[in-house]
Formats: C-alpha cells, sequence, structure tokens
C-alpha cells in the first residue's frame, strides 16, 4: 500500500514538473505567433524584434550548466522552486513591459529561470525513478517538449484573437504556481552533501562560449553560413568551449580540484552517444518543424492555426513511439531501439521529400505521423540511455551538460535545414527578368516572394514561388533523412545494447567523490 502510494507520489511530481516544462518550452514557439502583435504594440524594429526571441534561447541556453551547479551545490527542489517562481514573474513582468528594453529583460529573465526548470526536470527523473523506469519517464518529459510546437500557434492564434496580447504571457503564471505547489508536496530534495565548488572560470567560460555559438547559429539562420557576425560568434564561441573543457579537465586533475563538469561522464557511452544521438534526433526533426509550418501558410493558404493543427499528427505519432519504448528497451536494448526509431524517422522523412504542391491532407498526415512514431522511439531511448547511469551527485550538471547539447543542436539544425531550404529555393525560382530589387524580395522567402506575386497580380509567378519552396521542402528533408541515417550508424556503432543494464555508472575524474543524498 505504501510503496503503491509512493509510486503514485512520483508520478503526480513528474507531471506537475512536467508541466512547468511544457510552459518553457511553449513560450519559445508561442511567441512566433506573437511577434506581428509585439511589433505594433511596441514600434518594434526587426532588430528587436530578433532580440525578443534571442535573448530568451540566447540565455536558455548559456543557463543551463550554472544551473546544474547550483542545484548540485544548493539542492535541486530548492533552485526548481526559485526558477519556477523566477519564470512566473518574467511571465508578468513580459505582458506589463512598457518599452522594448523592459520586454527584452524580461525575456532575458524568463530565460535563466526556463534553464533552471528543464535542467532540475531532467535531474528529477533521475532521482525520483529507478532506471527501470526512466525510459516512461522520459518519454512523458520529451512529449511536453514536442507536443509545444503545435500548442504554441495554436493556442498563440486562440488567446490572441480574444483577448488582450498579455495573456499570451500570463497564461505561464498559473501553470508556475500550479509546479511550485507539485514541487513543494511531491518533489523530495537532493544534492551532494559534499558542495562542489562554484568554479567562476569554468562557469563563465561556459556561459561565454554557449552565447557565442548559439548566437552564431541564429545568426547563420537568418542571414546565411558565410555571414561575418555568425561566424565570429560561432569560432569564437567554439574556442571558448575548447578552452573550457581544457580547464576543466585541468582542475579535474588537480588533488581536490571541483570543475564544474565532471570529465568523467563522458567514459559512460550510454551517457556520451545518448546525449549525441538524442541531439542528432532532434537536428532531423527540425526539417519537418521548419518547413511544415510554412508549407500550411504559404502553399496550403492556412493561418498560424492551421499550421499548428497540422502538427498534430506528428504529435500522436510520437506519443505512439514513446509508450511501447520502455518496454522494448529492456526486452532489445537502445541499441537496437535507437536503430530502428531511426530508421522509421528516415522512412517518413524520404515520403515527406515527395510531397507536392497539391499533395493530399491524408499524405501530409501519414507521413508526419510515421516521423513522429520513428521519434517517440528514438528520443525516449537515447535520453534514457543517457541519463540511465547518472548518479545523484551529478544529476545536477549531468542534466545540464544533456540539455546545453539539445539547445545547441536546435538553432544548429535550423540553421543548416535553413540554409539547405533558401539556397534549393532560390535555384528553383523563375524570376522572368524582374528588376533585381524586386527578385530579391522574392527570393528572401517564400512570403516575400507571394506578397510581391500578390503586388504585381501575376498567378504565375505565385506559382513559380510555391513550386520552388516545396522544391526546397523537399530538399530539406532528404538532407533531414540524410541525418537519420547519420544516426542510424552511430547508434549501431557506439550505443550500448541490452549490456548497457550492466555498464557501471561513470567514475568522477577524481578520488573521493561525493554521494548525493536525498532529503
Amino acid at each position: 500500500m505504501i510503496r503503491a502510494a509512493n509510486e503514485t507520489r512520483r508520478w503526480w511530481a513528474l507531471g506537475g514538473i512536467t508541466l512547468a516544462v511544457l510552459a518553457v518550452t511553449l513560450d519559445a514557439t508561442i511567441l512566433s505567433v506573437a511577434l506581428p502583435t509585439l511589433a505594433g504594440v511596441f514600434h518594434a524594429s526587426e532588430t528587436d524584434l530578433q532580440w525578443f526571441s534571442s535573448a530568451y534561447l540566447l540565455v536558455l541556453a548559456a543557463a543551463m550548466l550554472p544551473a546544474g551547479l547550483l542545484g548540485d551545490r544548493y539542492g535541486h527542489k530548492k533552485v526548481l522552486l526559485a526558477s519556477l517562481v523566477l519564470f512566473g514573474a518574467g511571465s508578468a513582468a513580459c505582458a506589463y513591459a512598457s518599452s522594448t528594453g523592459a520586454f527584452i529583460g524580461a525575456r532575458v529573465v524568463l530565460g535563466a529561470a526556463g534553464a533552471g526548470i528543464v535542467v532540475m526536470a531532467l535531474s528529477a527523473i533521475a532521482v525520483l525513478f529507478t532506471e527501470e523506469e526512466r525510459p516512461r519517464a522520459v518519454g512523458v518529459w520529451g512529449a511536453a517538449n514536442f507536443v509545444a510546437f503545435p500548442i504554441g500557434p495554436i493556442l498563440g492564434g486562440w488567446l490572441l484573437s480574444n483577448y488582450w496580447w498579455g495573456w499570451v504571457f500570463l497564461i505561464n503564471v498559473p501553470v508556475a504556481l500550479v509546479g511550485l505547489v507539485v514541487a513543494l508536496a511531491l518533489v523530495p530534495e537532493s544534492r551532494a552533501p559534499q558542495r562542489p565548488a562554484l568554479d567562476p572560470v569554468g562557469t563563465a567560460a561556459s556561459v561565454a562560449g554557449l552565447v557565442g555559438v548559439t548566437y552564431g547559429l541564429i545568426e547563420a539562420g537568418q542571414h546565411g553560413w558565410t555571414d561575418s557576425v555568425a561566424l565570429g560568434a560561432m569560432l569564437a564561441g567554439l574556442a571558448i568551449l575548447v578552452g573550457f573543457f581544457l580547464w576543466e579537465h585541468r582542475v579535474g586533475r588537480q588533488p581536490g580540484g571541483q570543475p564544474l563538469v565532471d570529465l568523467g561522464l563522458f567514459r559512460s557511452r550510454a551517457f556520451t552517444w545518448g546525449v549525441i544521438l538524442t541531439a542528432t534526433a532532434i537536428m532531423a526533426m527540425i526539417g519537418v518543424l521548419f518547413t511544415l509550418p510554412q508549407y500550411s501558410q504559404a502553399v496550403l493558404g492556412t493561418d498560424a492555426l492551421g499550421s499548428g493543427l497540422r502538427l498534430l499528427p506528428l504529435v500522436g505519432g510520437l506519443l505512439i513511439g514513446i509508450l511501447p519504448a520502455a518496454l522494448l528497451l529492456r526486452l532489445v536494448g537502445a541499441k537496437l531501439i535507437a536503430a530502428f526509431g531511426f530508421t522509421v524517422m528516415s522512412a517518413g522523412l524520404l515520403l515527406g521529400a515527395t510531397t507536392e504542391v497539391d499533395s493530399t491532407q491524408g499524405f501530409i498526415l501519414e507521413w508526419t505521423a510515421v516521423v513522429g512514431v520513428g521519434l517517440g522511439l528514438t528520443f525516449a531511448t537515447t535520453a534514457s540511455a543517457a541519463i540511465a547511469k547518472l548518479p545523484r551527485e551529478r544529476s545536477g550538471v549531468g542534466a545540464a551538460v544533456f540539455q546545453a547539447l539539445q539547445k545547441v543542436g536546435g538553432p544548429f539544425g535550423a540553421a543548416v535545414l535553413g540554409s539547405v531550404l533558401a539556397s534549393a529555393y532560390q535555384a528553383e525560382l523563375d524570376l522572368g527578368g524582374l528588376p533585381p530589387a524586386v527578385a530579391k524580395a522574392v527570393e528572401d522567402s517564400v512570403f516575400g516572394g507571394l506578397a510581391v506575386a500578390g503586388q504585381l497580380r501575376s498567378a504565375a509567378l505565385a506559382e513559380s514561388v510555391r513550386a520552388a519552396f516545396v522544391h526546397g521542402m523537399d530538399v530539406a528533408l532528404l538532407v533531414s533523412a540524410g541525418i537519420t541515417l547519420v544516426g542510424i550508424v552511430l547508434a549501431l556503432a557506439f550505443l550500448p545494447g541490452r549490456s548497457a543494464a550492466t555498464e557501471a555508472a561513470p567514475e568522477p575524474e577524481r578520488t573521493g567523490g561525493p554521494h548525493a543524498v536525498a532529503e
């Protein structure tokens, strides 16, 4: 009876934490729908609008490792509670901001709070659940991350159509309160009994490096890979991150040294390749999330709400793939299930790469659902492999390393596939002797091309723009399928199979490392 009650409490705790994670992910997706409204409210420039989104994403990525360190040092529950309070306050500050500067400042607060929530949520899975239960728990957590993509446009469009724009952000406040109550009541405190050092050099280097890489990828996605600012930021960020890992290795070798990231984590094949393969799956997934909403709006003529609804088959497939993942993982092992998941994703993406201008809704539903099933199998398996052996004393920073790589993987996939889409789109256009300035507007995006076609009342140009975009979308999905093929090879070559269950937890680089306690 007591055991059953404790198990129920743990799953209720996961539900409350997952709701907060959903709010964090939702905030990024819902903003894309709100940007046109915010441009009018704040009289914002294009640069302002870019920073409305970028400020949140940059801080969200950069604050991961510091959040993990604070959790390991002061207590995971304490950091989670503080992050939930801060997230609610930041959301209210966004709703009542009176200027672009105030709004961007509130977005920075939201990013820092969101990092604490997502890192502590993953850390809580390592504390609350046994190794056998973690695949199912990770599946629930993963579903919250992906379900935000269709829900964001749907919810945002409905709120903006019927209520004051501030409710787009205020809706996070009750979600944060629910998460706060659940965490207070059901989540146990856990921390390392020997507090890890703050490592200010390592912390500063990790923040600067992640900011540089993430900002460079965002710029590359908007201005191309030849943009000097994008290249400079990425190279500087990568150089700082190389220095960061060299510093962490040096500190870890010193007697009594306590680096921010214990590089001993990477001695575990399950952790290392679980992280890499999860990022690989997300990169491939970006091909769908980046192209399908544009296809829905530009080619099918739907609004943001309609494009969100058309992502629901993807989420349905995701949930179908997640459900059997835990059982299959125990029966077959991570290696084969991850490879099979990538194979299913590849089949769906290859089918999607045959999309045409006049493809039916049923066809779109079929291939997106197949991709979702493959993603569900892959994500639940690889993420579970990454955290399965994560010791409690390193659950904070270990979860932060996992999350930081995922947050960089998203912009990287968007930048790569965005460039592929743009190049293929531009190569296929029939500009028919348009003046250079007009041709540039058509080449910039499918929406710019359709706007020009509308102004010129040229049905031929509109048809050319749509056909060129669909060609670019198909090429991007082919590249995404290529990424999943790489995932298959990596999973079969490096991810542990059924023997992963006997793989020992990675030993720290230094001896005498602490063991976590749960209070």
